[in-house]
């Protein structure tokens, strides 16, 4: 089975690397190999549908169509190696991509699993979940001299401004959250029950992979 980890290349404030998003995708990867023998991990697609980013300096998208034809085109060549394929998004910003992935998989027969990195009650961008999620990974690229708030307001209620106007005019510096209180061990914590939550998924899709491996 080939895992693809997605993920994208957009500011995440000051304190977080542009790559943050395909780092997790990364990490969950690796840690769903380990659980499961079966998985290969491919190297990531580290570009992703960033439009709302795209007012900020290092910022480099592609944009929904791109992406998902590409995706597509992927899961079609893997048929030949792999029984099946997992795609593990990290950015949110992938949703009306991967949505297109996966209808055109059902119409097309293909085998594939689309999931999406979420950390229940977290913060949208670049906040504590974002920061605690680096801190556990690799703590050498967080620079929490950097960290400040942005705007704090709960996700539902940016949804729609996010879509029509992007983050600047909503969060000038880029952040939806709030850093501070981040730490490594809830990092972790968050990284577990991801990964646990993935495997679940993959358990249910295939049961008996394990046993085949």
């Amino acid at each position: 089975m080939l895992a693809l980890p997605i993920g994208s290349l957009e500011q995440h404030g000051l304190h977080l690397p542009l790559d943050t998003d395909t780092r997790i995708a990364v990490e969950l990867g690796r840690r769903l190999s380990l659980a499961r023998t079966d998985v290969v991990v491919a190297p990531p697609v580290s570009y992703g549908a960033s439009g709302e980013h795209a007012g900020f300096a290092g910022t480099l998208l592609v944009n929904h169509a791109v992406l998902a034809d590409f995706l597509v085109e992927l899961i079609r060549s893997a048929r030949a190696s792999f029984s099946g394929v997992v795609l593990i998004s990290a950015h949110g910003g992938n949703h009306e991509a991967l949505s297109q992935v996966r209808q055109r998989c059902r119409a097309d027969g293909e085998v594939a699993v689309i999931w999406s990195a979420i950390v229940r009650g977290g913060d949208a961008h670049a906040g504590r979940s974002e920061t605690s999620l680096m801190l556990a990974i690799d703590p050498s690229v967080v620079r929490m001299e950097l960290s400040e708030a942005g705007c704090t307001d709960p996700l539902p209620e940016l949804m729609p401004r996010l879509r029509a106007e992007g983050v600047r005019p909503i969060s000038s510096n880029g952040v939806l959250g709030d850093p501070q209180g981040a730490s490594a061990a809830e990092g972790e914590l968050m990284l577990a029950a991801m990964t646990d939550d993935l495997t679940r998924v993959l358990d249910a899709r295939w049961p008996d992979a394990r046993q085949r491996a």
